[in-house]
Order: C-alpha cells, then sequence, then structure tokens
C-alpha cells in the first residue's frame, strides 16, 4: 500500500508540474501580446494625428 501511495505522488507532482509549466507559459505569451498590441494602438493613433 505504501509503494502504491509512492507512485501516486509521483504522478500527482508531474502533472502540477505539467500544469504550473502551460500557466506560466500562457501567461508570457499574453503578456507578449499585450507589449505587441500597445505599440500598434500608439502607432495608430499616431496616424489618425
Amino acid at each position: 500500500m505504501w509503494n502504491n501511495f509512492l507512485i501516486t505522488l509521483s504522478i500527482m507532482g508531474k502533472g502540477m508540474v505539467g500544469i504550473f509549466t502551460v500557466i506560466i507559459i500562457i501567461s508570457l505569451v499574453v503578456a507578449l501580446m499585450g507589449r505587441l498590441g500597445a505599440g500598434k494602438k500608439d502607432d495608430e493613433n499616431k496616424a489618425e494625428k
């Protein structure tokens, strides 16, 4: 029984690492898109003036 518990802990740990990795990647992509989008808005405002 103790062996099964250790196996489930390792599987759960791998799953949590995967979840946090995906969250970090999505956060970085959103931040990058926000920076790129902010630059385009400034360019549009300059073109209107």
